[in-house]
């Protein structure tokens, strides 16, 4: 049973806030001081992604615990009215896969940032793997339009010798 009353718990539920949340926030100032630019709740991409890089071609969500069911203490089901909110979570984890396969689709990256993640003892960690995932991001984009060197015939002389003969 709730202990709160419908008109209590609509005012509660209603000052959640789906944008600009505090882990969002947190991300988005520590790639800012790191250089990177970005564009925020992108409408042209499926799912409108928190955060997206277009030169690493990467999208980040930011998820709630709760709201997107992480298997984490903060993503624990509410003890009443579950079945709205068992129904509630997995139509969300539905949208999120359908969201990621439509990215990858169009060839963007997909990168999940949970909630618990960004709590004062992993948040250092978990803010330079970000970083780290997206400088991998950007050399494999380049890594892949460059094509390797490949020597067809050993016998091939050394581009640099060590005394070069001139005049014969």
């Amino acid at each position: 049973m709730d202990i709160l009353t419908p008109e209590q718990r609509s005012k509660t539920m209603s000052r959640i806030r789906s944008r600009n949340t505090k882990p969002e926030l947190l991300v988005r100032r520590y790639l800012y001081e790191h250089g990177f630019r970005y564009r925020v709740n992108v409408k042209t991409l499926p799912g409108t992604p928190d955060i997206a890089l277009r030169k690493y071609h990467t999208v980040i969500f930011i998820n709630g615990c709760f709201w997107h069911g992480h298997s984490c203490l903060k993503g624990k089901r509410p003890k009443t009215n579950s079945e709205f909110w068992i129904q509630k979570i997995l139509r969300n984890q539905t949208r999120d896969e359908e969201v990621r396969i439509k990215l990858r689709q169009l060839g963007w990256r997909t990168m999940v940032v949970w909630e618990c993640q960004l709590t004062p003892k992993r948040r250092e960690k978990t803010l330079e793997e970000i970083v780290y995932l997206l400088n991998s991001a950007f050399l494999d984009k380049y890594r892949k339009k460059t094509t390797t060197y490949q020597e067809e015939d050993d016998s091939l002389s050394i581009a640099a010798e060590d005394f070069p003969i001139y005049g014969e």
